[in-house]
């Protein structure tokens, strides 16, 4: 059995339990919520919840949390980068089940043709990807980072970043001034230029995690010591890049429709972690045409998997059958607002990646 397949198998087991520990979350916080629905301290009518640290289901859903976290990072020891990028879609076909048993929600036809695509994509990245994963010494690393095909990928990186933080600046401006209410076409652009940066700037940190889950394992199988100015400059980039990338997912989450964001995000995180592995550490010189092929086919169906499940817009919620009642117009809009509800927590429970730092600013948003 290759390296890569323990590494892979590591991934898959850590996203497993990410998105698990994560459907706890959710659970521990439905639970918090319906004790607020059943009581009440009889003074003043409120009922005083109890910090979610205290329910047990919210616990063991940070331990698995922490587990699969740990796991992931283990894994870029063993594996491709951009291969175990592609496989952190697999918490999409594992959050199915996980939606359906543990948080009761409904699995439409839809998400299941949407998993579907994210199969079939991940079997291809899995069969056409790179097997191979070397281990770097601090030397080596530090050559790849100042190689020339590296810089100009940063450059274009850079760029990239650029333009689409001007469009967003301009998007906001121009609605700034003219007051209107979001066209379409900024409908669309706005949370996609700000999806592009947050991913081509946040997915950097899968890279500095690669690199010291590499000088890990290094020194666990030689004398080599962790205690130089490379591991801590991998450990400040790690931390700034996945900061900024937990700053701008709160944010954008906050800002903009998950119907929107949701799969802006995921993509736009997986395509960058993806082509930042496949240039940092040169995967493209063991790609032939027919692989480099199979592998943007495979990619192609996992994006297209998580479009899928973005939850729909329903067109003309807005709008109510007059030849109704009004009590019965009001059940059909309270059960299309669960029903869109649902979808969105379906959305937001499989929108979670896999780095210790979430863990703490879970805790922290969560208290």
């Amino acid at each position: 059995m290759g390296e890569w397949v323990i590494g892979a198998l590591i991934n898959i087991v850590g996203s497993i339990a990410i998105n698990f520990g994560t459907n706890l979350l959710k659970l521990g916080h439905d639970q918090r919520e319906k004790l607020s629905t059943l009581g009440g301290d009889g003074a003043n009518g409120k009922f005083i919840l109890k910090p979610i640290i205290y329910f047990q289901t919210w616990r063991v859903g940070i331990l698995f949390f922490a587990l699969g976290n740990c796991l992931n990072f283990i894994s870029f020891a063993y594996a491709a980068q951009s291969l175990l990028a592609a496989l952190g879609s697999i918490q999409f076909i594992s959050n199915i089940a996980f939606a359906y048993f543990v948080l009761s929600k409904t699995v439409s036809v839809k998400v299941m043709v949407a998993t579907a695509f994210i199969v079939f994509g991940n079997i291809f990245l899995v069969s056409f990807g790179n097997h191979q994963s070397p281990v770097y010494t601090p030397e080596q690393l530090i050559a790849k980072y100042s190689n020339l095909v590296f810089l100009l990928y940063c450059l274009m990186l850079v760029l990239v970043v650029a333009a689409n933080h001007y469009i967003y600046r301009r998007g906001e401006a121009y609605l700034a001034l003219s007051g209107k209410d979001f066209s379409p076409y900024w409908r669309t652009l706005l949370p996609f230029s700000y999806a592009i940066v947050s991913g081509a700037v946040g997915s950097c940190s899968v890279l500095f995690a690669k690199s010291l889950s590499n000088m890990l394992r290094l020194t666990i199988g030689s004398n080599y010591q962790l205690h130089s100015w490379f591991t801590y400059s991998m450990l400040l980039l790690f931390f700034s890049t996945a900061g900024f990338w937990m700053a701008r997912l709160n944010e954008g989450l906050s800002l903009f429709d998950a119907i929107l964001i949701v799969p802006m995000f995921q993509i736009a995180w997986t395509f960058f972690s993806i082509c930042t592995g496949f240039v940092y550490f040169q995967e493209y010189q063991v790609f032939d045409t027919l692989r480099i092929t199979m592998f943007l086919l495979g990619m192609t169906f996992v994006f297209i998997g998580i479009s899928l499940l973005a939850p729909d817009d329903a067109k003309g919620s807005d709008a109510k059958d007059s030849s109704l009642p009004s009590s019965t117009a009001q059940d059909v809009d309270e059960i299309k607002l669960q029903r869109d509800k649902d979808q969105s927590q379906l959305a937001f429970v499989t929108f979670r990646q896999p780095y210790a730092l979430q863990t703490a600013l879970l805790l922290n948003l969560y208290f």
